[in-house]
């Protein structure tokens, strides 16, 4: 009899089901004690066969509340196939079915949502219009759900009616803003699924809160600047900066600048007091860090010089010729070729070379040696020596260069010689004279003997009190 029964309302064939009956008065009264996985009404309403619905109804009611294995009851089956004819006559017999939800917590204003039956989403919400408050397991509403569907007609139905009951409630805030379990309203969701003609609806209507923020604290135009990009988003963020959409940065910024106004007003004197105490230190580690890179430069510059200096080392011993003579110039593997033929010049080599290596090697190490070494006059004496460095690396390169050119070039590089070295020594005799000046001035100033100018900005103070 089940089985015939169910062959019944697939078919929706009224006399058979009228046969049944009459064969069997307690079938439908068994099939609602019984757990089936569903009921003939289930198989009914999928279908749209109204009138076997109505037949059914008519002899049992109950039938209108029973749900399949998947929590479905009839009405969730009829609102999803979209057979609004169904759905009312099932509202009619029993409206308290519309808040009943299946294993996945939607009620059957959901899964029309979803589906996006707006016949369907019009019966239900005209006989039952509180069901848009009901949210899902994650707090969605309907509208959230038209919106991730891109359910476009829907959307626009559901807001209608949400902007109805706002009205007529006494709620601060329109539904179009209820928020899901991570704090998104349906402009978030149009936004970060890019559902273009969806977002434009929603912008278009004056209850929506362009700049609502999610539980990460993300505005819509937060989320639509950090999703992957498409050929739409400049369409969306121009029409969300219409609407005048802001990020979550900047809807605080007038904040923050007030409360950092009134910060540094009550701090500035300190403020200024500390800027000029701690710019003197910022001055006084770049230039050690300055000096640090230009100290180990010259030092790996001079430590290769020595290892390999200029024209090589033999590659043999030579201490006879092959006629086992002793030769008149001998050497032996691995000594400078340099030192054999120009001793003198070999010599003036090694002496600027390892001076500018001593003297790299000495910054370094003052540097690096954890000695109070912070006060302006430690960093002028680590200055000096660097200009050692540096004018004994300038001699080893004019030692090098005169060894390594031929004789018929002696003309030309004396020239380049002298003019080089010339213009070497003028630079470091205005860099001397300059700080030579400074020094003096400071000293006067300090002692009193002359009125100090009046400053006019830090870097100026910075430059008066390098020797302080």
């Amino acid at each position: 009899m089940e089985r015939r029964l169910s062959e019944a309302a697939f078919r929706g064939d009224l006399i058979d089901l009228h046969k049944i009956v009459e064969e069997d008065p307690l079938i439908l009264d068994r099939i609602t004690a019984s757990c089936v996985d569903e009921t003939p009404l289930h198989a009914a309403a999928v279908l749209g066969h109204l009138s076997f619905v109505k037949e059914l109804l008519n002899r049992k009611p109950e039938l209108a509340a029973e749900s399949d294995s998947r929590g479905c009851s009839p009405l969730h089956l009829a609102a999803a196939k979209g057979h609004a004819d169904v759905v009312k006559e099932l509202l009619l017999v029993n409206s308290d079915v519309a808040s009943l939800r299946n294993l996945d917590g939607r009620t059957a204003l959901h899964v029309a949502a979803v589906k996006g039956r707006e016949g369907v989403l019009t019966e239900l919400l005209g006989l039952a219009p509180g069901l848009t408050r009901v949210l899902t397991d994650r707090s969605e509403t309907a509208l959230h759900l038209c919106v991730k569907w891109n359910r476009y007609e829907a959307v626009k139905l559901l807001s209608e009616e949400m902007r109805k009951g706002s009205d007529e409630s006494d709620a601060d805030d329109s539904s179009l803003n209820w928020k899901d379990c991570i704090g998104n309203t349906a402009l978030h969701i149009a936004v970060a699924e890019k559902h273009f003609e969806i977002i434009k609806f929603l912008l278009e209507q004056k209850e929506v809160e362009v700049n609502a923020l999610n539980k990460n604290r993300l505005t819509a135009l937060d989320l639509l600047r950090q999703s992957p990009r498409d050929k739409r988003d400049m369409e969306i963020e121009e029409a969300l900066l219409s609407s005048g959409a802001s990020s979550a940065k900047d809807l605080h910024l007038i904040t923050d600048e007030q409360v950092e106004g009134k910060a540094q007003g009550r701090l500035s004197s300190q403020q200024s007091r500390a800027a000029v105490e701690r710019k003197p230190t910022d001055w006084l580690g770049r230039r050690r860090s300055a000096l640090m890179v230009v100290a180990s430069l010259i030092a790996t510059v001079a430590f290769q010089a020595g290892l390999t200096p200029p024209g090589g080392v033999w590659e043999d011993d030579y201490f006879v010729d092959e006629n086992g003579q002793n030769v008149s110039d001998p050497h032996s593997a691995g000594h400078s070729v340099m030192a054999y033929q120009e001793p003198r010049v070999y010599g003036a080599f090694m002496i600027f070379n390892t001076i500018a290596f001593l003297a790299s090697l000495s910054i370094i190490l003052l540097l690096v040696s954890g000695l109070p070494l912070n006060q302006r006059k430690w960093m002028w004496l680590q200055m000096v020596i660097m200009w050692v460095a540096i004018s004994a690396q300038v001699a080893t390169y004019f030692v090098t260069l005169r060894h390594m050119s031929p004789g018929d070039m002696a003309g030309t590089l004396r020239e380049v010689t002298e003019i080089s070295v010339l213009t070497w020594l003028t630079l470091i005799a205005v860099v001397f004279i300059g700080n030579v000046v400074r020094l003096n001035l400071w000293v006067l100033r300090k002692y009193g003997l002359i009125k100090g100018e009046e400053r006019r900005g830090d870097s100026q103070d910075i430059q008066e009190d390098v020797f302080e």
